[in-house]
């Protein structure tokens, strides 16, 4: 929530225009007036509400947003991540700035938004002036009125000035900045081991009574998931683009118009030395012309060989046209005069050349029939949809939208993981497992909001169709896994006990050498390490601990593959340094930032017990299905 303010607080234009649209709409939320409701309220703040299909559609753009930054991640793991909840707050902190901008009668004129939108850069020609053409494209692509975008602009805007208003003044007490200095500076010198874990004698044949006793206690880990059967109306630009014809004429058109695109560029491998001054360029130029070598010629500048390799090149890579157009010019092994680049005097030198290829149309034919059916298939991705929707409107069913519009519909028993009974993926889409955490949002005969392919390729409608419940297997059945359960928690148990025997001994004192000998590691020491450090050997847990102890005392935590335990004690401790002054500007910058999060934290708090927030829980756990994953 706090980072949604912040970011909102800036840049308010570039969030609503088209260029970051779905940024803007996952910071705020979509007001409910422009999305439609319907159904049981999943939050209602003061007597705004917010619908079921408004709070789906902001947790599904959460996770497409997570998955275009490369943090690809399920419903079920956003769940546990907390992520449903986030989503909840933004949208409820939306709900509770904008009534109050109400109630303090903000209010910015029509003229002044006008001027805002054809400002901006995004919606300009190629003239440089407002393209109303652009303009409305951009309103069509998000289903907007243009009233209904100058509505949201407003709301945008009108909460900016809070939020500005509420963080402009901030101020970072001195005493909280040596407190953080103090905390995020300071050092500790660490010794550490890890225990073999055969220094552990292995468990004990397990009779059936304990691996019973192991299976009751188990329980949850031992069930078939629960399968649910589902229906996916795909809408894709990869599946459209097969069934577009694109003339032979075009194909031509579009490769004479685009042609170098398909050209190799030749490339090059180029060395380059640098210069204190032309002098020294021009007396260097005359030792290699006398016979000394380019390399030895580096030598002696204090430059490794390494060093002078730039790589192999285009022309179009290298920054700075004189160089490009020098290193270019030469033969292979011949060396360039002196260069004034912007770096200082340089010599080049052509180590090889790899030839440039100029494509033909019928080498690069199928390429440019791919690009071009992507091009027209992507103009076609709004009017299909357009036809699901009316026919979703209709009360058709996904299957028979597809057999109408010639679209692909996929049928599958599938687990909250896209895998089918037998272990197999259930669908071979891409992000299918996000779609897929989608169908175990829905109740069997409701409609879901389409899911974004990843880059803006299409969409995918899913529909639940069935379910099979999680059932417990049986113990016969599952014997052998069990058995492995009971071993490996044995295991851990004797370690654990190991660990406390050995920090005992390192917290009274003794040598790490005798205690590693006799875990079976070596005994390692860490330079001095901040809280931030993560040193080799040493998990997170074990850190944590560190700074948490005395001087000379000691802990354990399992390792990070989870196999064994770390033991180790704090040998030093020095207090951090005075910071410099950029040190300082730079933790009182990221101090400022926390408080303004403090403040507004403080601020949408009191605002959400004067308009009682109310939040559905029961409705809540419904569509995210936290029920189901505690069934």
């Amino acid at each position: 929530m706090l980072d949604a303010l912040r970011r909102g607080a800036t840049g308010w234009l570039a969030k609503i225009l088209f260029a970051v649209l779905v940024l803007s709409f996952a910071i705020w939320g979509i007001p409910h007036d422009f999305l439609g409701g319907g159904g049981n309220y999943v939050a209602r703040v003061g007597s705004t509400e917010i619908s079921q299909n408004e709070y789906q559609r902001a947790f599904q753009r959460e996770l497409n947003q997570q998955s275009q930054q490369g943090q690809r991640m399920s419903a079920e793991d956003a769940r546990k991540a907390g992520v449903d909840r986030y989503v909840l707050k933004r949208l409820t902190t939306q709900a509770t700035v904008q009534q109050h901008a109400s109630e303090l009668n903000l209010s910015l004129p029509d003229d002044a938004l006008v001027e805002d939108i054809r400002k901006d850069e995004n919606l300009k020609g190629r003239d440089g002036q407002f393209s109303r053409a652009r303009f409305e494209q951009f309103l069509e692509q998000a289903n907007l009125s243009e009233a209904g975008f100058v509505q949201l602009l407003r709301q945008d805007k009108l909460r900016d000035q809070i939020v500005s208003a509420m963080t402009n003044a901030t101020v970072v007490p001195p005493v909280l900045l040596d407190f953080q200095n103090a905390f995020m500076q300071e050092t500790r010198i660490i010794e550490h081991t890890t225990i073999k874990p055969d220094k552990v004698a292995a468990p004990a044949e397990p009779d059936d009574a304990k691996l019973k006793e192991t299976f009751d206690r188990n329980a949850s880990v031992f069930v078939t998931p629960e399968l649910r059967k589902a229906g996916l109306l795909v809408l894709s630009i990869d599946e459209l683009k097969k069934g577009v014809t694109v003339p032979d004429e075009d194909l031509k058109a579009a490769f004479e118009a685009t042609k170098h695109t398909y050209d190799v560029a030749e490339k090059r491998r180029i060395a380059q030395i640098t210069f204190k001054d032309k002098a020294a360029a021009e007396a260097a130029k005359k030792e290699i012309s006398d016979g000394k070598s380019f390399i030895d010629v580096a030598k002696a500048a204090g430059i490794k060989e390494t060093d002078i390799d730039l790589g192999l090149l285009t022309k179009t890579q290298l920054i700075e046209p004189k160089v490009a157009d020098a290193a270019f010019s030469l033969k292979k092994d011949e060396v360039s005069g002196v260069i004034e680049s912007t770096f200082g005097p340089v010599l080049l030198r052509v180590m090889d050349i790899i030839e440039g290829k100029q494509s033909t149309f019928e080498e690069a034919k199928e390429k440019v029939r791919d690009q071009l059916a992507a091009e027209k298939a992507s103009a076609l991705i709004q009017e299909k949809t357009d036809h699901v929707e009316e026919a979703r409107n209709a009360g058709k069913t996904l299957k028979e939208i597809a057999d109408e519009q010639k679209l692909t519909y996929v049928e599958a028993d599938t687990d909250a993981s896209n895998r089918t009974a037998d272990g197999k993926d259930a669908f071979a889409l891409p992000d299918a497992s996000m779609i897929v955490q989608q169908v175990f949002t829905l109740q069997q005969g409701t409609e879901a909001p389409p899911v974004d392919l990843p880059g803006g390729k299409g969409y995918v409608w899913p529909t639940l169709l069935g379910t099979t419940p999680a059932t417990p297997k049986q113990f016969d059945a599952v014997k052998p896994e069990v058995k492995a359960l009971y071993i490996e928690q044995e295991t851990q148990r004797s370690l654990s006990q190991l660990a406390t025997k050995l920090v005992e001994r390192l917290s009274g004192g003794e040598d790490l050498m005798t205690v590693a000998v006799d875990a079976g590691g070596s005994a390692e020491v860490t330079l001095p390490v901040t809280r931030m450090t993560s040193p080799q050997g040493l998990p997170r847990g074990a850190m944590a601990q560190a700074f948490s102890l005395p001087a000379g005392k000691a802990g354990s935590a399992e390792t990070s593959d989870g196999k064994s335990r770390v033991v180790f004690r704090v040998k030093e401790i020095k207090p951090a340094p005075a910071p410099t002054k950029e040190q300082s500007d730079k933790l009182s910058a990221e101090l400022q930032s926390i408080l303004r999060d403090d403040y507004l934290n403080a601020y949408v708090a009191a605002l959400e017990g004067k308009l009682k927030t109310e939040i559905n829980d029961r409705e809540f756990r419904r569509i995210t299905g936290a029920d189901v994953q505690e069934q």
